[in-house]
């Protein structure tokens, strides 16, 4: 019998003017947790999708338990005990947590579904993963860490052999992530092998056994996790040394750009701040702090019940986000995939569709004009893509931000706010567009930049604005920066005796 209960060999996947995969062979043992890295576009996607079923291989071949297949089919991987988590969530909102964990194999009692099984059996799931979910609660009432610990029981119930999980941790808080990674913990010593993807390497050296690298569709080494350290990895992952993660430049100090007095609504209140040219101001705080909620009373895209806001001291009430982007005010949002990109048009659409009106003439779009736009933005950001008629799904979470980035910056904005800049893209991505944030604050502009990550947050901003429950509770400049200033600011107004559970957010 082999050591290992999962094989790939010789993978390759072949798409137009792509060779996502380039003959990838890889061996998965039961009882292990497998890591899986590699900047964005390396082939890891492609790669889980091989083995799940879910896309069929050029060339290669899939070994499950000693049996060789040219490729498989979805039903025939969760027959050989295959489950996915994927990064994007399968459940239906309206649904209980049960009957979406039960969803397409409900539990019948003659011709009706036995819905009080259901929920015992499901009890039963969470209680072994220890997790305390009500089986009989919405999924929508649930919020995004329990909802993505539902999908991680939705595969589990099917007793998986082979676990695989695609940025499991992306929407989690970090207590939310300590939960998820004691269900891995549970799972490995069942004897699941788990093969675990994510951008996050200080997980991997939590709780991996291995870890294979994949760059530009390539195997590239497989190690065990106590011979390596986390400089080596990103090493392999780009295939460089990467420099300074952040980038060196001059504390932005000009002229006040934007004045934000006393503003109201939308969730947050009395929010007052500046922003000054060459600046990148940082957003932090807690989940629900109400960062999000400001970024869209400045953008126009919801509207303020008090208070004033200024640019250059002119008062600027925008009403929807065309106003602000008239104004020179653009945003990069949060989820790139649902409010940033349409996913199923080409590159060349995404990146000119803010910028239609000055590339067309007498009501007709020039499409010399705009072919030459937007091949100037992917140059400018190096956007990988084939061609400019590539769909937006197509490309690496990378570089789909890269697009909506060149969409904005084709507007000429003066302010840019970024909300989560980095979520879900790799190293190498991140550091990119860190250069580009700071190249665009040197050139006299402003960024708001709100961040999840606290290391991001104190590592990119000229200052931070704290908010707490909606409101600012510091400011901070850069010769004050700490996590533990940022954490007091941020717990202001909530329990402090549970500071440690919070997640800056």
């Amino acid at each position: 019998m082999s050591e290992y209960i999962l094989e790939l060999q010789n993978i390759t996947k072949l798409y137009p003017g792509v060779k996502a995969l380039d003959n990838v062979t890889l061996q998965f043992r039961p009882g292990e947790v497998h890591a899986l890295v590699g900047e964005n576009g390396a082939g890891k996607s492609t790669l889980i999708k091989t083995a799940s079923g879910a896309i069929e291989p050029t060339s290669g071949s899939i070994v499950i338990g000693g049996k060789s297949y040219p490729m498989l089919t979805p039903a025939e991987a969760s027959d050989n005990g295959i489950a996915v988590v994927y990064q994007e969530f399968t459940l239906v909102p309206v649904m209980t947590a049960a009957e979406n964990i039960f969803l397409g194999k409900f539990i019948r009692h003659g011709w009706f579904c036995d819905f009080r099984e259901m929920n015992r059996q499901a009890a039963t799931l969470f209680k072994r993963l220890n997790i305390d979910i009500n089986p009989m609660a919405k999924v929508a009432t649930l919020t995004t860490g329990y909802q993505q610990i539902v999908e991680i029981a939705k595969a589990v119930a099917s007793n998986p052999k082979i676990l695989i999980m695609d940025e499991p941790s992306a929407p989690l808080t970090t207590n939310e992530v300590d939960s998820m990674l004691q269900i891995v913990g549970t799972l490995k010593r069942e004897g699941v092998a788990i093969i675990y993807i994510t951008h996050r390497l200080d997980e991997i050296f939590m709780i991996a056994d291995r870890v294979s690298v994949l760059r530009d569709g390539q195997y590239i080494t497989t190690r065990n996790i106590a011979d390596t350290d986390k400089e080596g990895l990103i090493s392999l992952m780009v295939g460089r040394t990467l420099s300074e993660t952040y980038p060196e430049r001059k504390t932005g100090g000009g002229d006040v750009v934007l004045e934000v007095d006393n503003v109201t609504g939308n969730g947050v209140k009395n929010i007052t701040f500046s922003l000054k040219r060459g600046e990148i101001l940082g957003l932090g705080g807690l989940v629900g702090a109400g960062r999000t909620e400001l970024a869209a009373l400045i953008f126009g895209s919801a509207q303020r019940t008090g208070g004033e806001i200024r640019l250059h001291g002119k008062p600027l009430h925008p009403k929807t986000p065309g106003d602000a982007i008239a104004r020179g005010i653009s945003l990069v949002p949060e989820d790139r995939k649902t409010q940033g990109l349409i996913l199923n048009m080409s590159v060349r659409d995404n990146i000119t569709v803010a910028s239609v009106k000055k590339l067309s003439s007498r009501s007709f779009l020039n499409k010399r004009s705009e072919e030459t736009f937007t091949q100037t933005q992917i140059d400018n950001l190096n956007i990988k893509t084939p061609s400019l008629r590539q769909l937006a799904r197509n490309l690496s979470g990378g570089n789909q931000q890269k697009v909506v980035l060149g969409k904005w910056l084709g507007t000429d904005p003066e302010i840019l706010i970024f909300d989560e800049p980095t979520r879900g893209i790799d190293v190498g991505a991140k550091q990119e567009i860190y250069k580009l944030m700071s190249r665009f604050a040197e050139s006299g502009k402003s960024v708001i930049m709100i961040s999840s990550e606290m290391e991001e947050l104190l590592g990119m901003s000229d200052r931070v604005v704290v908010l707490s429950k909606g409101r600012v509770t510091g400011i901070l400049d850069k010769k004050d920066f700490s996590q533990e200033q940022v954490m007091k600011y941020a717990v202001e107004g909530h329990n402090v005796a549970k500071r440690d559970q919070l997640q800056i957010q």
